[in-house]
């Protein structure tokens, strides 16, 4: 490796702006579904979980008349509830270890207040919430489909 191959890899990894993690916790939190916090991180296959979030909301959209009513808005809930745990996860991983895997070659960036706190509070009480009311659409989709609520008006 020449001098000037070496000088430009060094200024491209100083040039990039460190990632923090409440901006990754609260990507995450709030747009986890369609994985936001995966392209904020620029991980491998983030295409693929955006993908799959905009084909699932597109079919619940277009072929039934309430689109909460559709299985293909309960595939929604897999990258959301996946979004919420990964925002506590990050938000409360130590400041070495998410320097050393996403902010490399840039020394300790990370120092902890408490944002990251906050941040994976608000995800564990609105995960929870949202986990609930799945589990619960589920139920009631499955209830109506097994005719269980026949004549009970909902």
């Amino acid at each position: 490796m020449t001098q000037a191959q070496a000088s430009s890899s060094l200024s491209a990894v100083s040039a990039r702006r460190p990632r923090g993690k409440v901006a990754v916790g609260l990507l995450a939190c709030l747009f986890g579904a369609v994985g936001a916090h995966w392209w904020y991180l620029s991980r491998r296959h983030a295409w693929l979980v955006t993908a799959v979030a905009l084909a699932s909301l597109f079919c619940a959209v277009s072929f039934y008349p309430v689109w909460y009513d559709n299985p293909a808005f309960f595939l929604l809930f897999i990258p959301m509830i996946d979004g919420f745990i990964e925002s506590a996860v990050f938000s409360l991983m130590s400041d070495e270890k998410f320097d050393r895997l996403y902010n490399p070659g840039l020394g300790r960036v990370t120092s902890t207040g408490w944002g990251p706190v906050l941040v994976a509070i608000l995800a564990c009480l609105v995960g929870a919430i949202v986990t609930m009311f799945a589990i619960a659409m589920v139920v009631v989709y499955v209830w109506v489909a097994m005719g269980w609520l026949d004549g009970y008006v909902l």
